[in-house]
């Protein structure tokens, strides 16, 4: 079996994920072809037997190089088996972690013309001290608001890494 695994990361927190992915999925004798969306837009998909695709959002909204794959390549995304994930800090709050009740992943699905056939929401990780002053500015005044860690110094993975390994063992079942 050979698996296109793509990510379209903004800090980081999403090509962690896919990687931990890959890793498991190598461990079972899978091929793992890891690209990144944000740079590699020239892709062929008819190699694999299924293809992956995990993106962050930042300040509500996805790359636009994400929305360019999809729609360029929707109709083979829809012909065979594949598996989409959300990453973003929304999704550390119950009640705000699956792809039903995380506004950002379920409003991008229901617009998206590829109807993924496995889904899922992570949330990612606040690494303040590694952002420009003007994004550690803003996710701290979004923090603030959605009554997150706000200190300067903070840096929390909020990633629950056994529901990455879950969602990888149902994406080899597809």
């Amino acid at each position: 079996m050979s698996y296109l695994l793509l990510h379209s990361s903004t800090d980081g927190q999403t090509k962690k994920i896919i990687l931990k992915m890959a890793e498991q999925l190598r461990g079972l004798g899978r091929e793992c072809d890891i690209r990144d969306l944000n740079t590699d837009q020239q892709l062929n998909l008819s190699g694999y037997d299924k293809v992956l695709v995990g993106a962050s959002i930042r300040y509500g909204h996805f790359n636009k190089k994400l929305q360019r794959f999809v729609i360029s390549h929707q109709n083979q995304l829809n012909s065979m088996k594949t598996g989409f994930f959300a990453v973003n800090l929304t999704a550390r709050k119950e009640g705000k972690n699956t792809v039903e009740t995380n506004a950002y992943t379920r409003k991008f699905l229901e617009a998206c013309p590829w109807k993924p056939t496995l889904k899922s929401v992570f949330a990612g990780a606040l690494f303040y001290p590694r952002y420009k002053w003007f994004d550690r500015m803003m996710i701290r005044l979004i923090m603030k608001m959605t009554d997150g860690p706000t200190d300067p110094k903070t840096e929390i993975e909020y990633t629950n890494w056994e529901k990455v390994a879950e969602f990888a063992t149902e994406f080899d079942g597809l």
